[in-house]
């Protein structure tokens, strides 16, 4: 028999007296591990074990989240994708799924993108219309048509980084 497995015989009947002194209903978990070394970790899980209340449980002797562990950057990155597939309308998840409610923020912020760049599309051409009704019908003020192109210049400068999103 390896160290390995005596170990893991050894653990459980000691998890087993344990267990012969906990409250009703209590559950017992042995984690053992190496930092830097996620192979040579150990768990051992009572029967019934709620994964889940063994986080809560550790969170409510100190746990925080602003700690750093892979888990709270691997949920990060998850909860960062599904708002930038909101944002993008792409890849919707199923009702009921966790990361609905962050793919319906990034739905809402490409919404409103859309909302404001057609707006100041829209503002864009109107202003260009006018500074072309000005630049023909002649006698109007120059710094009337110099600031309209400066602005036209700026909005066209801020739509450049917004290409269309996909449609709906």
């Amino acid at each position: 028999m390896s160290a390995v497995q005596r170990f893991h015989e050894a653990a459980n009947d000691a998890l087993v007296k344990l267990s012969e002194h906990c409250l009703p209903g209590a559950k017992l978990a042995l984690v053992i591990y190496t930092p830097s070394q996620p192979e040579r970790d150990i768990v051992i899980e009572d029967q019934g074990l709620d994964r889940d209340e063994v986080v809560s449980a550790i969170r409510r002797r100190g746990l925080s989240i602003d700690g750093d562990n892979a888990y709270k950057r691997d949920l990060c990155d998850r909860i960062a994708g599904a708002m930038a597939l909101g944002y993008q309308n792409t890849n919707h998840p199923p009702e009921g799924h966790w990361a609905k409610r962050f793919w319906d923020m990034g739905r809402a912020e490409g919404e409103m993108r859309q909302e404001l760049t057609a707006a100041l599309q829209l503002t864009r051409e109107n202003l260009r219309a006018c500074q072309a009704t000005i630049h023909y019908a002649g006698g109007f003020d120059p710094a009337y048509v110099n600031d309209a192109q400066a602005a036209m210049k700026v909005a066209d400068e801020v739509l450049a980084k917004y290409p269309p999103l996909n449609p709906a």
